[in-house]
Parts: C-alpha cells; structure tokens; sequence
C-alpha cells in the first residue's frame, strides 16, 4: 500500500496538471469557432451527444492547408534546435570546468550558476534589449573600442533572439552535464592516458561517453521551452522572427480563433512528446540489456 501511494502521487499529479489539460484543449481543437463566450462551439451545454456528433478534424486540416503554421513550425524547430547547440557548446565548457574545480570552489560557481534565477525572467530581457538596441552598451562598446563606425542592427533580429534563448536556459544545460561530470571516477581518464591516449583522445572516448546523459537531459530542458518560446521572440525578435509560440499566442488573443489555436498546441504538444517518449524507451532497453 505504502508503494502503490507513493506511485500515485506523480501519477495524480500528471493527470491533473497535464492530461486532463489536455484533453480540454484537445477537446477545442475539435470544435468550430463562434462569436460567443467561450467562443466555440458545442460545449457541455449542449449536451453529450451533440458534442461529438458536431466534433471533427477541419482545424488540423486548415494547418496543414496554410503555410504561415508549417513555416511557424519548421522556424521554430530550426531556432530551438540552434539555440540548444549553441547552449551546449556554452555550457558544457562551464559545467567541465565547475567539475575540475578545488571543492571548496564549487558551491560559489554553483551560486554563479543559479544566481540570474533570483531575478525576474521578463527583467533579464528587458536588459538584453538595452544591451543589444542601437543606443545600447554593447553598441557603444564597439563604437569606443574603434571597431565600427556606427551602431549594428541588433535588436530586432534573430541573433537578439538566440542571445535571449541561449542566455536564459544556460543553466539548465550546466546543472545536469555538471552533476554527470561530477560523478565521474577520475581514475578513468589516468586509466585512459595510461593506455596510450592523449588528453584530448581521453576526453573524447571517456569524457564525453560518460557525460552523454547530462548532455541529452540538458539538451531536453533546453530545446523543448525553446521551441514553445513567447516572451524573447516578442520582444528581442522582428517581425521577421516567426516561431510558434507567436502565431499561438496571436490566435488566442488576437484572433480569438480559440479551436484553431488548440490545434496549433495539440501539435505542438505531439512534437515535444513524442521524441521524448521514444528516447525513454530506448534508455529502457539499454537499462534492460545491461542488466
């Protein structure tokens, strides 16, 4: 009994917080839009039967049929995935470096880590847009080192919004790829160079292998805010910086086209789950064939 409640707890908690979520918006998706409130129809007003004999699946084909919702997915997938690697060629250095450090050093650069946490998101942006505008510090940086001759474009364009996405979800890389490299017997690397390996060949064939769970589950809590991300595209990006969290965000509350914006979620939803449910039974069949 003890272990079927403590198994029920997450279990409940995902029903609650994510399934019947779901199945609301799901249950959107499948409706037609109505100047009403909420403005789609059926509801459970109309009863049971009415709801699914009226249900069907135009608004997924209306995606597939306008190209602004592809191109907003395909967009989305490329800056989210950029912006992961981008984040991992950052972090992984950091998290490396924090693992070698004396230990009495480390819970200071694990502060340093967690630090912009204790500042508001939405103010962390904000400073980028300062930093990066035409008047802003980094402008008249370069403008007082001598390196250009008047502002760069900045702010506004898909490099404002790799900046934004890459310096915000940064320690989500660092944390998990430190907490593998932490674990990691140093003995191995001795074992490997020992053998006839170089530095860099040890860093390869071992450091790198045994990091590889840090790695993805980094590259997960990075890569799947980032595909679904609202606030730095809205406000470090352009007009031309189509994501979906945009389009989303502009179907709800701008269009009040609440069926078609569930089906922009509902696909969304299967985007990130999806991979994410094939990598977990991989790791599964690892575990297995380990054992």
């Amino acid at each position: 009994m003890r272990r079927a409640a403590l198994i029920a707890v997450p279990y409940f908690w995902l029903l609650v917080l994510f399934l019947v979520p779901f199945i609301i918006v799901f249950k959107i998706s499948l409706s037609d839009a109505a100047l009403a409130i909420p403005p789609y129809t059926p509801t459970l007003r109309d009863g049971i039967a009415a709801m699914f004999a009226e249900f069907d699946f135009e608004n997924f084909v209306f995606l597939t049929e306008d190209d602004l919702y592809w191109k907003a997915y395909l967009s989305s997938l490329r800056i989210a995935l950029l912006s992961t690697f981008l984040t991992l060629l950052v972090g992984y250095p950091i998290a490396y470096g924090m693992a070698r450090a004396p230990e009495e050093w480390r819970p200071t650069l694990m502060m340093l880590v967690i630090l912009p946490f204790w500042t508001s998101f939405l103010i962390r942006v904000y400073a980028w847009m300062g930093i990066l505008s035409n008047e802003g510090l980094l402008n008249q940086l370069l403008i007082w080192l001598g390196l250009i001759g008047e502002p760069l474009q900045m702010l506004n364009t898909n490099f404002a919004v790799y900046v934004g996405i890459v310096y915000t979800y940064l320690p989500f890389m660092i944390l998990p790829i430190y907490a593998a490299l932490d674990r990691m017997d140093g003995s191995l690397i001795e074992a490997a160079e020992d053998l006839g390996c170089s530095r860099l060949q040890a860093f390869w064939l071992v450091t790198i292998p045994l990091s590889r769970n840090g790695i993805i589950a980094g590259s997960f809590l990075v890569f799947i805010p980032a595909l679904g991300e609202f606030v730095i595209p809205s406000l470090l990006g352009g007009s031309g910086t189509l994501m979906i969290g945009k389009v989303l965000w502009e179907e709800f509350f701008n269009n009040r086209d609440w069926p078609v914006a569930s089906a922009v979620a509902v696909i969304l939803l299967l985007i990130l789950v999806i991979p994410i449910v094939l990598f977990q039974r991989n790791q599964q069949k690892q575990a297995e064939a380990e054992q």
